[in-house]
């Protein structure tokens, strides 16, 4: 059997007492790791987090936990290479996405960093001006902000395994407060191995960062009042977030990034050939291809001017046309795969159903695999669908 990867809660390494979910490479379709979360004592383990990772934290002024930012950056980049290479094995991506992801992650910390150090030696940040309550100015008010004495959980999506963790975890350590991320399980190998290395460097306090894999069955029921939820997914799993007593009897405070569909809008005046109309083709085929569309920010849908539907159908099909699909470990290839067999499912389905009420402007079944089975990989071509009305 594959490894099984540990979870890191209550200050140590433990493994899940079932047999685990099986991760797999989306093109060899391999197995590559197991992760698993059964019977981890989570009330214990977030316990933990609030009273020795909060209190460590809390002791410390925002430079302090700047220079945590800091250590935490160094030894992302030194394993830099390593996950790259689980980042084309268990997401699929060829390298510049693979950059889009880890790269953006590791600068995002290193920003806040940076940030942090500049709010100096302070263990706290002032609210806005002293308020006078009375005629004599011996009485006044002053709102100043502190860090929540509970703990953040971040519930991530399989999109940016790197990303996605530190770009919530850094606003959130710089601020005093511990973290506990769930990564998406099908690309969560990638988000423990980065908490594993910052884990055995030694650069945290014992319980400020935590990583639970696998099923998040009771993640919620295990939050208490001054603990603070982000969930970055599906509206569906929002929902359900939003209505669960931790939220409506506890008073988790929650944020939430569901389902997008951004769009690209071509104004009238413009013509083919155009800087704008050229802009709006290398943006969308960009938008379309990178992580093979597996963004929150993609462009889904263009507008343009009727008279120009033809013409940008056209430019924006001739640019997908050169797109190269299939193993991101072949350098001619610029577009890989998506993450699982079940997002292969799902991507399948929806075009079903909207080519059924769309003409389809560039068939992405016309793009040929290179280096990778057509059975087997996760593989799907960029597919522009038009309509009129």
């Amino acid at each position: 059997m594959t490894e099984l990867l540990q979870n890191h809660l209550g200050g140590r390494w433990v493994a899940g007492s079932g047999a685990g979910t099986a991760l797999f490479d989306p093109v060899l379709g391999n197995e590559l790791v197991r992760v698993d979360a059964t019977g981890l004592d989570l009330h214990a383990g977030f316990a933990f987090a609030r009273e020795q990772g909060g209190g460590a934290l809390r002791a410390m002024s925002y430079r302090e936990r700047a220079a945590l930012l800091a250590a935490v950056v160094k030894v992302l980049q030194a394993h830099r290479d390593d996950y790259y290479a689980m980042a084309t094995a268990n997401s699929g991506t060829v390298k510049n996405d693979s950059a889009v992801d880890i790269d953006g992650g590791i600068y995002t910390l290193s920003t806040y960093a940076k940030l942090g150090d500049g709010l100096g030696d302070r263990q706290y940040l002032l609210d806005g001006e002293p308020a006078r309550l009375a005629k004599e100015p011996v009485f006044q008010s002053q709102h100043v902000l502190v860090p929540t004495r509970g703990l953040a959980l971040f519930i991530n999506a399989f999109n940016f395994p790197s990303w996605g963790l530190w770009e919530k975890a850094a606003p959130a350590l710089l601020s005093g407060v511990p973290v506990v991320i769930k990564p998406a399980t099908a690309t969560a190998w990638l988000t423990q191995r980065m908490v594993k290395d910052v884990i055995d460097a030694g650069v945290l306090p014992a319980g400020a960062l935590s990583v639970v894999c696998g099923s998040s069955a009771g993640l919620m029921d295990a939050l208490a009042p001054f603990d603070v939820v982000s969930f970055t997914g599906s509206a569906e799993t929002a929902a359900l977030i939003r209505s669960h007593p931790a939220v409506t009897q506890r008073s988790v405070r929650v944020n939430i990034e569901a389902d997008s569909v951004n769009s690209a809008l071509l104004l009238p005046g413009e013509a083919p050939g155009s800087e704008a109309f050229d802009l709006l083709a290398k943006e969308v085929v960009r938008e379309m291809t990178q992580k093979s569309g597996q963004k929150c920010t993609a462009i889904r849908r263009v507008f343009v001017p009727e008279a120009l539907y033809t013409a940008a159908g056209e430019a924006i099909s001739a640019r997908l046309a050169k797109t190269t699909v299939g193993n991101p470990r072949n350098e001619g290839v610029r577009m890989g795969a998506l993450v699982s067999r079940a997002q292969l499912g799902a991507v399948r389905e929806g075009l079903t159903y909207l080519q059924a009420q769309a003409e389809t402007l560039h068939d992405g079944t016309a793009h040929p695999l290179v280096d990778a089975d057509a059975a087997v990989a996760c593989c799907v071509g960029p597919t522009l669908l038009g309509t009129r009305n």
